[in-house]
């Protein structure tokens, strides 16, 4: 099996993995005679359903029996409060610098016996879908929160007898223990106004207190998880994947990065209108092999926004669960959702795996393509990267802007450009060793790197028809690439109506400022979390040989 669970008792000991004083204070919680243990994917369905709060919506679950829940399964809606993202301010990573565990030792002891005064349930996962990389997954949440449970369990990969036995097959990693995530909702703490989401990543346990929105739950389960992948010869991947087929049989995969609301979603599931036979692996989580290029997806359903799904969009079809969105009585007296954000931002919706056509859980051939989606209104639609150093290292300043997916602190502009490297906020340890993987990916196995810009050019925004053109140019090898100006790494695609005009000192300076962002960004690395995440200086001077050449 891949992960460990158990352990002959010489082993239960200092010096294993498994054992630690926050792993040890997570996991002791899991075994009171206040929990209840509830593995089946229709009994916590039935939970959820008669949960205080729930809304049993006249909404059908599409082939319900396909996924697991009963034949009469309708799509279940349940609101939060005035937190609906996740909030970044909230993550505590053991092992950055001045995290002390003792001194979260103790809040972790004091939560866990807070759950002594609470019906507590704890359920199972399997994260990843393939024996290539299975890891098992526990967590335990009060009950009243029974629709936290439901959606993880379909989120992730509910226990049942096809995956258990995937698992007994799967590849064993190392000495990785199972992971064990507690989660209070309810935990309060006049320090932590805002909630904790408190990770070990090196004993495989997390302590979510504070923190009702599900998406901590999904982010915080696979920040775990993306842990060990990382550990275990694979490049964590926070993006989509896709093969597509062309009429000639030459098959494309390509891997899009970027976080919510960059266009990730749409860019993955986008049918091609049929040029294709398209394949889908994942929109959101994901594995490479670096090893051999293949890949592993980590969850079988989606976790949607419903902002661009009004009510009749016939991907509604494909829901199961909804967060965070509005209900009504339509004019035959059903009961239905409020989509399009009309409650509030970031309402999201978990979709069946049923969503993808020919979905599959890994992909054999190696990745060709590798595409970083930014919104820098200093570049263009599109930009080829042919050296893998400054491939690598445009992932690691991959810009974007802040989206309603996230809970920002006071004082924070949400409009403000931002780095988020390998658009993965997710990350627990060194950002070297993801660069290390990606130019790796770029070097030794050729993958070819694409920078796809899904704002707006200067002041004029990029339309998706635009994007998907770009993308199926590259796929049918169409694509008349160009120089950059007198950039030698990088190229472009001349496309009407968004060419830069090199000859503008105005655009030149935004240029160059945009670049030297990044450099900023880069050097903030050498002091932020006491150097953990400084690069290489090769990095930094791929970028200032750049700044150079366009002065």
């Amino acid at each position: 099996m891949a992960t460990n669970s158990r352990f002959e008792r010489s082993r239960i000991t200092t010096g294993n993995v498994a054992f630690s004083p926050s792993r040890t204070t997570i996991e002791t919680a899991f075994y009171g005679n206040n929990v209840r243990k509830v593995i089946e994917l229709e009994e916590a369905y039935e939970m959820a359903k008669h949960a205080m709060g729930t809304i049993v919506t006249d909404m059908p679950v599409f082939d319900p029996q396909k996924i697991g829940l009963p034949e009469s399964a309708n799509v279940l809606l349940f609101n939060d409060g005035e937190t609906v993202g996740r909030f970044a301010g909230a993550r505590i990573i053991l092992g950055e610098k001045d995290i002390s565990e003792p001194e979260y030792a103790s809040i972790l002891r004091e939560a866990a016996y807070g759950t002594r005064y609470k019906k507590m349930i704890h359920t199972e996962a399997y994260i990843g879908l393939d024996e290539d990389f299975m890891v098992k997954a526990n967590l335990l949440v009060p009950e009243t929160y029974e629709n936290t449970v439901y959606n993880w369990l379909l989120n992730f990969q509910s226990l049942n007898e096809h995956y258990n036995e995937m698992y007994q097959r799967s590849a064993k990693l190392g000495e990785e223990p199972d992971i064990f995530i507690l989660s209070d909702p309810d935990w309060k703490d006049p320090r932590y106004p805002n909630g904790i989401a408190y990770f070990d990543p090196e004993h495989n346990c997390a302590a979510l207190l504070g923190l009702r929105y599900f998406g901590e739950h999904k982010k915080g389960t696979l920040t775990i998880a993306w842990g060990v992948a990382n550990r275990n010869g694979y490049a964590s991947c926070h993006g989509g994947l896709k093969r597509m087929i062309r009429k000639d049989e030459k098959k494309h995969v390509m891997g899009v990065f970027g976080l919510s609301g960059s266009g990730k979603s749409t860019l993955t599931h986008a049918k091609h209108d049929g040029k294709y036979e398209v394949t889908v692996l994942h929109d959101d989580a994901y594995v490479i092999s670096t090893e051999n290029g293949s890949s592993v997806a980590l969850e079988p359903s989606y976790f949607d926004k419903t902002q661009d799904y009004p009510l009749t969009s016939p991907d509604n079809k494909y829901l199961v669960t909804v967060q965070n969105c509005g209900a009504t009585i339509d004019c035959d007296g059903k009961l239905v959702i409020v989509t399009e954000d009309l409650r509030n931002g970031n309402g999201r919706a978990i979709k069946s795996k049923l969503w993808a056509e020919n979905r599959v859980d890994k992909l054999d051939e190696p990745i060709n393509s590798i595409v970083w989606l930014m919104k820098d209104h200093s570049l263009p639609p599109v930009i080829k990267i042919e050296n893998p150093v400054l491939a690598s290292v445009m992932g690691a300043v991959l810009a974007t802007k802040r989206t309603t997916a996230e809970k920002l602190a006071d004082g924070v502009d949400k409009d403000a450009l931002v780095f988020e490297p390998y658009a993965n906020p997710f990350r627990t340890y060194p950002l070297e060793e993801d660069y290390n993987k990606f130019k790796a990916l770029f070097k030794q196995r050729g993958v070819e790197c694409f920078i796809i810009n899904t704002g707006h050019f200067l002041d004029k925004k990029i339309p998706k028809e635009v994007t998907i053109g770009i993308i199926e140019s590259i796929v049918d090898e169409t694509a008349e690439f160009v120089s950059f100006g007198n950039l030698n790494d990088m190229k472009m695609l001349v496309i009407p109506g968004f060419e830069p005009d090199f000859g503008n000192k105005e655009y030149m300076d935004l240029l160059v400022k945009s670049m030297n962002n990044r450099v900023t960004y880069l050097d903030s690395l050498i002091d932020f979390k006491g150097g953990r995440d400084n690069l290489p200086e090769e990095a930094k001077l791929a970028i200032q040989r750049l700044i150079q050449q366009l002065k």
